[in-house]
């Protein structure tokens, strides 16, 4: 009754709905509708309940709409060719913005929280589970861990098989396999990728519920007694997908200064969007830390080989065939994060290719067994890796008038102003309500502007040529010794950057001898601040290429861990861990005896027994003693990745602070000013060294 009754209120304001979108307006009217707009905006937003955030979006989309609707039969009228294609090309930017808005809606609006089901106290109705951990090129120092993490995990022993299925064919990964006993997997040949090694093993095991784990990412002990019980619930239950946590820093993370104090760029997905996809049964499958049900991969022919991004597709396959999927936003394991802004940008050309070649070859809008939701919201992944051209043309938009003379917008300065300024105020006010805690105001900006350019050759040619292009395995694990700046990555960045520094100079030439050019300050105005907006975040995903060092190879976590000091004398003294490591620890200084007397192991005081360890004093003070460890057997190995990676709430932490959009335009500006700030100390600093080697190499000739 109460669907019913919400369908005939909509149908009631549908006509009110039209009216907003179509009534024309001059700019004054429209000036004051807006603002009355963004003042019931304001008043709505003290009220933090979820049926006010539905009318919030509804009045966001209303008003981009009646933009749209104003674009469309007011400012679509050109004056010569190429004023049309450029005009044209803009507008349908902006109608790919409209579509990705509506869409984004649709995926965060209902959240699905889910909770964890428990396993039921009988073990033996415990499925059996086989743990897939594959690997191709990464070095045994990052996969090591992972496998030691998986046989850490509280199931039973005799129904849980952990399989390293190594596509590399290496034999320390066969001799390793066997040294900790797990299975060692390969085959003759390299087909398909990723998805082949998979569908190759699923032929040499058994189990009834398949684990994937990439090579990269150790599992806290509970992830099956987390994940399994839904399976045990429902029948038809497929897919139980938890999030990507990555305990390293991404590129935007460690190269902005203010990179720490933002989500990263994989919370809102991991979040908002995937809680979105599970409450329309569309989540999807992202490649690890995942459980599916084997019968459910039997039906459909395994994981899917068609494109190169094999997570997704087969997701896709089996909702088709009406199994159902979930999302736990639990992080249950953790991982590496790409360490450099090439390697970032190689790993989203790769999504972005086979995002758009399931749109080509098993389009979500075409075939039987989705419902119109679980469409949508596959056609929202794929759409958006096609922002790159839109990107593009928003960023270069303003240089058509400043540097050429050409009107791409046909209207008045006034009136755009008066359209726009309500539609992108509440499209960024309102996402900043409903996924605030997860991707901050104006941040999607800069991690579209950095891929752009890159990206949108790969997506042109694969849309044409869906089957071009092969998997490549992301680069895990590496150390950078010195910084540098990446320019080989931001060469086109910083050549657009250049022209609108010269458009935007142009443009104010152009509006202080206004008489002479004959032309409307007003208009000069509009582009030049639109200029200026587009320098300034494209100077923000500039500084991302500031690599910086990166010489800690293992990532240390707070955890207060008892411990027993061995010195040289004899004496031991008891203390506990500040942080630890899989390659070293920071202990609280019991006392002052550490000054004087070399620590030769430590000793880990665990529930489960004691770990000593043969450790290197690396720095001590009063406070804090600095320890890096030597040589661990495997066996010791094991209980401290029990310690460090595998504890139930080891990558438990608390939200970030929800966004303001104020402030996260601060974090940006900040973001260009280091930016400057730092190049020219960088420089200052290089002209030091110059001079003094200069002046050295003086006094040795001086010498001779």
């Amino acid at each position: 009754m109460k669907k019913f009754l919400n369908v005939l209120l909509a149908l009631a304001m549908l006509p009110i709905a039209v009216l907003v979108v179509i009534t024309p307006m001059d700019s004054q009217k429209q000036y004051i509708f807006g603002l009355l707009s963004i003042g019931v905006l304001f008043i709505l937003g003290f009220n933090k309940k979820r049926s006010v955030s539905i009318i919030m979006v509804v009045m966001s989309v209303l008003l981009s709409t009646r933009y749209m609707y104003f674009r469309l039969t007011q400012t679509l009228h050109f004056n010569s060719e190429i004023e049309t294609i450029l005009g044209m090309g803009l507008f349908l930017a902006e109608v790919y913005v409209w579509v990705m808005l509506l869409l984004s809606y649709l995926q965060t609006m209902w959240p699905l929280k889910r909770e964890i089901v428990p396993l039921p106290d009988d073990m033996s109705k415990w499925p059996t589970v086989d743990v897939y951990i594959p690997t191709y090129n990464e070095p045994l120092d990052v996969v090591r861990d992972t496998v030691l993490a998986a046989q850490c995990i509280d199931y039973p022993r005799d129904k849980m098989n952990i399989y390293l299925l190594d596509d590399g064919k290496r034999r320390e990964f066969a001799v390793f396999a066997a040294d900790v006993g797990v299975g060692y997997i390969t085959r003759n040949d390299n087909n398909h990728a990723k998805a082949g090694n998979l569908n190759h093993a699923m032929k040499l095991t058994q189990g009834e519920l398949i684990t994937v784990f990439d090579c990269d990412h150790v599992a806290t002990r509970i992830f099956l007694q987390a994940t399994v019980g839904g399976f045990l619930k429902d029948p038809k239950l497929a897919l139980v997908q938890t999030p990507h946590y990555f305990y390293s820093p991404d590129p935007f993370e460690r190269n902005l200064s203010v990179g720490r104090n933002i989500p990263n760029e994989g919370a809102l997905f991991y979040g908002p969007i995937q809680q979105g996809n599970d409450n329309w049964n569309a989540t999807f499958f992202c490649g690890s830390c995942a459980v599916i049900r084997r019968s459910a991969l039997e039906e459909i022919g395994g994981f899917a080989v068609e494109t190169v991004t094999e997570d997704a597709h087969t997701a896709l396959k089996l909702q088709r065939r009406g199994w159902g999927s979930a999302f736990l936003d639990i992080p249950l394991a953790a991982g590496l994060a790409t360490e450099r802004l090439v390697l970032h940008v190689i790993q989203r050309t790769r999504w972005a290719r086979g995002m758009t070649q399931i749109f080509r070859l098993d389009n979500p809008l075409l075939g039987r067994g989705l419902t119109i939701q679980q469409r949508l919201c596959y056609l929202s992944a794929m759409l958006y890796y096609q922002f790159a051209l839109p990107r593009i043309a928003f960023l270069t938009a303003p240089l058509a008038y400043l540097l050429f003379n050409l009107n791409i917008i046909h209207s008045s300065a006034s009136l755009i102003f008066a359209y726009a300024l309500p539609h992108l105020f509440l499209a960024v006010y309102v996402n900043s309500r409903m996924n605030g805690r997860h991707r901050y105001s104006f941040w999607g900006e800069i991690y579209d502007l950095v891929l752009a350019f890159h990206i949108v050759l790969p997506t042109a040619v694969t849309m044409l040529f869906p089957k071009r292009g092969k998997f490549n395995v992301t680069d895990k694990g590496a150390l950078l010794d010195v910084g540098y700046f990446d320019f080989s990555v931001v060469r086109p960045h910083l050549i657009i950057a250049i022209l609108l520094g010269a458009g935007v100079i142009a443009g104010i030439v152009r509006a202080f001898a206004h008489d002479y050019f004959g032309v409307d300050p007003r208009v000069i105005a509009l582009n030049v601040g639109w200029g200026l907006y587009s320098l300034f975040f494209l100077l923000a995903a500039i500084a991302v290429a500031r690599e910086t060092r990166q010489t800690r190879k293992t990532i240390r976590v707070d955890a207060a861990i008892p411990v027993l000091l061995h010195h040289a004398s004899g004496i031991v003294s008891r203390s506990e861990t500040a942080d630890l490591s899989m390659g070293g620890c920071r202990i609280v200084a019991p006392d002052e005896r550490h000054l004087n007397d070399d620590i030769e192991e430590i000793e880990l005081l665990l529930q489960s027994g004691a770990i000593n360890i043969p450790v290197k004093t690396i720095a001590s003070d009063d406070e804090y003693i600095r320890m890096m460890f030597d040589d661990i057997p495997l066996a010791r190995r094991r209980e401290l990745v029990r310690v460090v990676l595998s504890r139930a709430d080891a990558w438990i932490n608390p939200p970030k602070p929800q966004d303001n959009p104020f402030r996260s335009l601060g974090t940006i500006m900040r973001c260009v000013f280091d930016l400057f700030w730092l190049t020219w100390k960088s420089r200052r600093e290089n002209r030091r060294l110059r001079a003094e080697l200069a002046q050295a190499a003086s006094s040795e000739e001086g010498n001779v």
